[in-house]
């Protein structure tokens, strides 16, 4: 019996290959060398593609960025709502709201690429408005998730939903950069112990004794 032949790829299903491909190598790049230093060549031949590749998938190395951090947004918000859907007690919903938070804190890629996309925004307008556009929509999936969180958990909120996601996002931002920055002083340890005290008593009210 002679073996099956490999279905040949559609045209669709190649550009969307040499998409996906361009996104992970720059993914990488941006991840360790920077956004701002990476070029569209680099880009290129770290996915295996030339120039005129790159520029059948995007408009420039902006458009790439805004994709990147897209989809790093929207797999945030699917982890979040899979927590949301398995429900549980009190201390189940805190303790999984916790790991979350504990991972996405070590995401040390994703939050360069985030750092240097605020930057890029305080002197790009028109990067900031696209940008803007994204931070919002983060916003409000946080704000959903808090207010789930609580819904679920029996926890009545203290302060305005908005309020709570404004202060994990900034918080959040800012346990990471410290790890990021001055690993030996900011901990796993430390940083558990920042995030546990804001869900306990910003979050769950849970005054201590």
């Amino acid at each position: 019996m002679e073996p099956a032949k490999s279905a040949r790829l559609t045209g669709a299903q190649k550009r969307d290959r040499t998409r996906e491909r361009l996104l992970c190598a720059a993914h990488e790049i941006f991840s360790t060398k920077g956004y701002a230093t990476a070029s569209i060549e680099e880009i290129a031949a770290a996915a295996g593609y030339t120039r005129g590749a790159f520029y059948s998938n995007f408009r420039d190395k902006t458009e790439l960025l805004l994709e990147l951090l897209r989809r790093d947004s929207d797999e945030l918000d699917a982890e979040l709502q899979r927590m949301l859907d398995a429900g549980g007690t009190r201390e189940e919903m805190q303790r999984m709201a916790l790991a979350h938070y504990r991972q996405s804190v070590r995401r040390h890629g994703s939050f360069l690429m985030w750092t240097e996309a605020k930057l890029h925004a305080v002197r790009d307008p028109v990067f900031r408005e696209h940008f803007n556009a994204l931070l919002r929509e983060r916003q409000s999936r946080v704000k959903g998730y808090v207010t789930g969180l609580a819904q679920r958990a029996g926890a009545p909120l203290h302060l305005p939903a908005d309020v709570l996601a404004i202060g994990l996002m900034g918080l959040c931002d800012g346990v990471q950069f410290g790890c990021a920055v001055d690993p030996q002083r900011i901990t796993d340890e430390l940083a558990d112990a920042v995030l546990t005290s804001y869900f306990e008593h910003a979050v769950f009210d849970r005054m201590p004794e």
